[in-house]
């Protein structure tokens, strides 16, 4: 899986991830992963209010230098939120694999036709 192809659907997807996901289980995650580090762990809790620490995770991750930040994330997500990412997925293949279709089109205007 790819990391930074992950890295653009969450971007995608951050309003989403932000209204429909409490944090706490997913910081979890990520904090016994070593994905988050100590700080910025205990700070995420300094945070009362559970959109406002989503949010915050979210942008600690897009400058985060673990390689695999978004792949640990997808997988924190996966047993309370299949929905969202099945989403992920879905939108992770449209991703790096364009249909066939638009392939031809992109070709197409390559050549100048």
């Amino acid at each position: 899986m790819d990391n930074e192809a992950l890295k653009q659907v969450f971007k995608n997807l951050n309003a989403k991830i932000v209204r429909e996901v409490d944090p706490d289980s997913v910081i979890d995650e990520l904090f016994g992963k070593d994905v988050i580090g100590d700080a910025d762990y205990h700070e995420l809790y300094k945070i009362p209010d559970p959109k406002s620490r989503c949010r915050k995770l979210l942008s600690l991750l897009h400058h985060s230098s673990h390689p695999e930040t978004f792949i640990q994330l997808r997988l924190a997500l996966l047993d309370e939120y299949p929905g969202i990412v099945d989403e992920i997925d879905q939108q992770r293949t449209s991703l790096t694999n364009p249909e066939p279709q638009q392939q031809f089109h992109m070709s197409q205007s390559a050549e100048g036709k």
